[in-house]
């Protein structure tokens, strides 16, 4: 009975351990997707490995780390699987993980030890041992529920968390090594403080991965928006070209026209007047939110869709005097327009091919979501969409660099496709602005 309650408990805490370390890992990288069966599944998992290792593996000789081991591996793999995971980082991660699990709960051992002055609770073997373990497991549990309750709002600080934890952890053990209390063998001191160590190294190792990717994905934005601007800024220089043609010629034109309607050619007049406004008459000047940059992408954007027989709806709530820079706004919308009338574009003849775009302020949120008809779901890699287009290019990098601008406003970019309609949602937090 005493064998079988001792592998149920080491179940159970096996399952605590790995859906923690899940738990963190995604929030540490950021991902999303990460669903009960999921949860689950990767619990199930955790208490195999445990109960596999407590009744035969241990038998043949294997020590604990090798069961530790698997657990990092195990959190590794369920948490490569959430879309946007990077599998490396997911296992860099889950090993430090177990680490600092293993490291705290010697941690926790051994100040339970101090406080009832009792050697018992450093050995795993004995009743006190045991229930400093399950105490242990107990609060890493209530913490993981608390940490998933607000994930949202830990996202952006999960690495300053992380670090002072840390940090904590390597001031305990120093302190520990100058307690009199209990009797610790130095060995084991020297070999926690260099965990500690390592740990320290492995958060500023963490931090410079991520410092790296944001670098990286803020390139590949510039990159993206270069294209963006100097493609529309041929189109403009086109029209102010066509524009400054009119102007030289007016005299003449007037002139011509006065012919015209002296002579009573009034028919003859419309067709000249409508050959002079042809160049410019696909170019609109609405106004959708009193940024003249975003305005002139959304009615070239419109322009375009009716030049190739795409319905094009707009509907726009814009706030104004906000920290919102039209740079990052229109690497959202442009990134986001341009997958739309690409994929509507590839809606055969005859099917409905349309592009909605909504612009909406709820609060303090700026919700921008663009719809468009598409023949093909797209293929996603890694929870991440790859562009179908043959020459790749700076291809497919169109919703990560949409993502790295909303990135800057606490935001992100959504996607769904379902009945031949995919839709992309960006959302962002703003600030508003005084203007004296």
């Amino acid at each position: 009975m005493i064998g079988a309650a001792a592998v149920l408990s080491g179940a159970v805490c096996g399952v605590v351990r790995v859906i923690a370390g899940l738990s963190l890992t995604v929030i540490l990288l950021r991902m999303k997707g990460l669903q009960k069966k999921r949860i689950a599944a990767c619990a199930a998992g955790a208490a195999g490995i445990v109960i596999s290792f407590t009744m035969f593996l241990s038998r043949v000789g294997l020590p604990a780390f090798f069961c530790t081991a698997l657990e990092a591996v195990w959190i590794a793999v369920c948490a490569g699987h959430v879309p946007g995971a990077g599998r490396r980082m997911c296992l860099f991660v889950s090993v430090f993980y177990e680490i600092a699990v293993a490291f705290w709960q010697f941690l926790f051992a051994a100040g339970m030890g101090i406080l009832f002055r009792s050697p018992d609770f450093l050995n795993s073997a004995t009743f006190g041992g045991q229930a400093a373990v399950g105490l242990f497991h107990l609060l890493l549990a209530v913490l993981t529920i608390v940490l998933l309750a607000v994930r949202d709002m830990v996202a952006g600080s999960a690495y300053r968390m992380v670090s002072a934890v840390v940090l904590a952890g390597f001031l305990a053990v120093v302190t520990l090594s100058e307690q009199t209390v209990l009797e610790i063998p130095s060995g084991t001191l020297e070999q926690w403080t260099v965990l500690a160590v390592v740990l320290m190294m492995s958060v500023l190792v963490f931090h410079i991965n991520r410092q790296y990717e944001v670098e990286r994905r803020l390139a590949a934005l510039k990159s993206e928006q270069a294209a963006l601007l100097e493609r529309d800024y041929t189109a403009l220089s086109s029209v102010y070209e066509v524009n400054a043609k009119l102007f030289h010629d007016f005299h003449n034109h007037v002139g011509a026209l006065r012919q015209l309607l002296l002579r009573e050619k009034y028919q003859e007049a419309v067709q000249y007047l409508d050959a002079l406004q042809a160049p410019v008459r696909g170019l609109e000047d609405t106004v959708w939110t009193g940024d003249e940059t975003l305005d002139y992408l959304i009615n070239s954007k419109a322009c375009a869709a009716k030049a190739e027989g795409i319905d094009f709806q707009i509907q726009v709530e814009f706030p104004r005097h906000t920290n919102l820079k039209s740079a990052d706004l229109c690497a959202i919308l442009g990134n986001l327009l341009d997958n739309a009338l690409e994929a509507a574009r590839q809606v055969p003849e005859g099917a409905p091919r349309f592009v909605r775009l909504t612009v909406r302020r709820i609060h303090q949120m700026l919700v921008i979501k663009v719809v468009n008809a598409c023949s093909t779901k797209p293929v996603q890699e890694n929870g991440v969409l790859k562009t179908t287009k043959a020459e790749s290019g700076l291809h497919g990098w169109g919703l990560k660099s949409a993502q790295t601008a909303a990135d800057k406003y606490d935001g992100m970019v959504r996607t769904t496709c379902a009945d031949g309609v995919f839709e992309a949602v960006a959302t962002l937090s703003y600030q508003g602005i005084l203007v004296r």
